[in-house]
């Protein structure tokens, strides 16, 4: 099995057994906890702001805000989520 397949298999059980959701879950609330998300709500309203409602579409704003926002994560956060998608994995290998 090459590593694309690899990945797809994982992504399949991930999403089979839930534990994609619970991971995502709890992305969402360490993201809350740590002020992420109040933070690009701020940075979102600044863009539209500095931009003018009307010059701003969805498209265009996810596009200007991504790089930022995803180097923003706290690093913290980052490898906690590391941390619980190797420990899912690993649950998983050893149960197939």
């Amino acid at each position: 099995m090459d590593e694309q397949q690899y990945v797809a298999t994982i992504e399949q059980k991930l999403a089979r057994s839930g534990e994609r959701d619970r991971l995502k879950q709890r992305l969402r609330q360490r993201l809350a906890e740590s002020g992420w998300r109040d933070d690009l709500k701020i940075y979102c309203q600044d863009v539209i702001k500095k931009k003018g409602l009307a010059n701003v579409t969805v498209e265009s704003l996810v596009a200007e805000i991504t790089p930022r926002v995803r180097a923003s994560v706290p690093e913290n956060v980052k490898a906690e989520l590391l941390a619980s998608i190797r420990k899912s994995i690993e649950s998983m290998d050893a149960q197939y």
